[in-house]
């Protein structure tokens, strides 16, 4: 008799079971492992690992393989959060105006006293300081707060 085992449901219907956390898990460590590797990690199969990873894929569950930068060696020496104030019930149509900036690496809605918080990066002051005062004349944009991030003491993926 097969053992069946501990499935996990999520929102959109899809379930993972230990298999495919354990796949998912292994990616996090490293995006560019083989299937062969997988497999062997994960103790099955390789055609079993290719089928479960492109039902992943498929799935939207696994969107993308990227690689770790460090932004400060590339020269994006400044890192902010900016916190945004938005009037008038137009929050959408903002954070998509500023999220296609090519400094801006994350968008978030958020409670609290304001409405919209911005993760950027710069290779400099000047860079930062035009693109704060480009988001201020902004229509809709009451009021903005930034915070220069000095140090990152932890930022990476959770397991599953």
């Amino acid at each position: 008799m097969a053992k069946k085992s501990k499935q996990i449901k999520h929102p959109d219907k899809f379930s993972l079971d230990e298999t495919d956390k354990q796949i998912i898990n292994s990616l996090l460590q490293n995006s560019r492992l083989s299937l062969r590797e997988i497999a062997k990690k994960t103790g099955i199969s390789v055609a079993t690992a290719m089928n479960r990873l492109k039902k992943l894929e498929s799935s939207s569950l696994i969107t993308g393989y990227t690689t770790k930068v460090d932004y400060e060696k590339a020269g994006f020496d400044i890192e902010v959060m900016i916190e945004i104030r938005i009037s008038k019930g137009k929050l959408f149509e903002v954070e998509n105006k500023i999220a296609i900036h090519p400094n801006v690496f994350a968008v978030y809605d958020v409670t609290g006293s304001f409405d919209c918080i911005i993760f950027a990066r710069f290779p400099g002051r000047r860079q930062m300081d035009a693109f704060l005062k480009k988001v201020q004349t902004f229509e809709f944009v009451e009021r903005t707060e930034t915070k220069l991030i000095l140090n990152t003491i932890k930022e990476k993926n959770i397991q599953v």
